[in-house]
């Protein structure tokens, strides 16, 4: 599909030195740049990147971990 966008002069010439660079179509550039920035907004996509960093805990440890802060919470002056 063709389409015509604007853009500031500074990033339409970023894009310039980056494809030639890289030996790529403007086409290209813009399909692989506009593919990351969907990729990255996806919320799916940024859940399962946070699980994979950041497993979900066990229900003991869970419990274990609250029962540990409501016992500080209440030996702390608020």
């Amino acid at each position: 599909m063709k389409t015509a966008i604007s853009l500031p002069d500074s990033v339409f010439e970023a894009a310039e030195t980056m494809v030639l660079a890289r030996g790529w179509t403007r086409s290209r550039l813009y399909a692989e740049a506009l593919r990351h920035y969907l990729r990255e907004q996806d919320p799916a996509d940024i859940t399962d990147r946070l699980n994979a960093v950041h497993p979900p805990q066990e229900a003991s440890e869970q419990a274990l971990r609250r029962q540990a802060n409501r016992t500080r919470l209440k030996e702390s002056d608020w």
